[in-house]
Formats: structure tokens, sequence, C-alpha cells
């Protein structure tokens, strides 16, 4: 799917650099390649400056392609906690091609009553650095997925960094995804620049 294609975008568009989490204007005419196209957005590199750029999907017309129907929420599904953790999964890390839960930034999960019925999440999440832009991007990615679910009336989202994350966090699967010696958990000696 025009993976690392150049393209050319037809109108102005809005985007997030990243990893600044800077949102900003990307103007018709500029050339950007597709370097990821997870979680209901598009990472795309070049631009005027050659920055990395998250772009929602709702603005997809803009590189010329369909814009996708409306995610089709859980909602056909009881509320539970293993739909909150699925919902969880939909959330990626712009930089990298792997869900936030898989890549080990989700630390907890609390289900309460609401005050005013229905169910309160509690979700302490955080980042692969302390000072990375996208922290608030990705909080408000949580939010609006997890307010969707039936029977969830708030939803709190608190970035932390005690204890601090590590690639020893991620899942079997994320590891094998991107080169990590499972018995070691050390990444790869090049190519994985982008955890930081």
């Amino acid at each position: 799917m025009h993976m690392g294609v150049a393209i050319t975008l037809s109108r102005d568009c809005e985007a997030i650099e990243i990893p600044s989490g800077t949102r900003s204007t990307l103007p018709a005419g500029s050339v950007v390649r597709i370097m990821q196209t997870l979680g209901g957005s598009y990472s795309v590199s070049g631009g005027r400056y050659g920055y990395m750029y998250r772009i929602d999907a709702h603005d997809a017309d803009a590189l010329g392609l369909p814009v996708p129907d409306a995610v089709p929420l859980s909602e056909q599904r009881p509320f539970s906690e293993q739909l909150v953790w699925d919902e969880l999964k939909t959330v990626f890390d712009p930089e990298i091609p792997v869900n936030i839960v898989d890549l080990g930034l989700v630390y907890g999960c609390n289900i309460t009553p609401a005050d005013q019925g229905g169910n309160k999440l509690d979700i302490k999440m955080s980042m692969t650095a302390p000072g990375c832009g996208m922290g608030n991007v990705l909080k408000s990615d949580v939010e609006h997925r997890l307010a969707r679910l039936p029977d969830v009336k708030e939803v709190n989202v608190e970035i932390v960094f005690d204890p601090p994350w590590s690639p020893a966090r991620m899942s079997e699967a994320a590891k094998l995804q991107l080169g990590f010696d499972l018995d070691f958990g050390e990444a790869p000696t090049s190519g994985l620049s982008v955890i930081r």
C-alpha cells in the first residue's frame, strides 16, 4: 500500500511532527513517503524539512488514498477487561510498528464503577523515553479509543516513568518483530535506533 513511494499531498494537511508531538500543517505539494500505516494513522517522512509526521486517517484523501470507513468499534462485544486490553492493542507508537501493549508501555489498567453508573478506567502508561513529545498524542489516542467502549463513562490516563521503561517490558512477539535477542533481551546491533 504505497509504502515508501513518493506521494505529493493534494491539499494542506494537518500533521503531528514525530517525535516532538508538535502540530503543524503540511502544505499542498509537499512530497512524503508512507513509512507505517497502523492504528488508524499514517506515519510519513518528508515534507518541507524531511521530518517524520503522523497523519490521521480522516486526512487520507490528501495522500491520494480513500478515507477509511469508521474503525469498527468493539461495541459489539460486552464490556470486559479483555475488551479494554484488546482496544489498547489498537494504539500504535507512530515510530515503531508495535502496539503500546506489546511494546510494554501500558503499566496498568484499573476498572472501577463510575459515580454515574458504568465503568471508570484508570490507565497508567509510559513512553520509551521521558522526553518523548508524543506522550500527549498517545495519551489522547488511548482516551479516545477507550471512551468509545460500551459502559465506559470515564477514562483517566496517567503518563508515569517509574519504573522506567526498558525493552525488557516488551512482549516476546514484539521482541521478535523488532529483532531483539530473546535470550538476552538485547537489541540488534543495527536498525533499532527508534527505540530510545
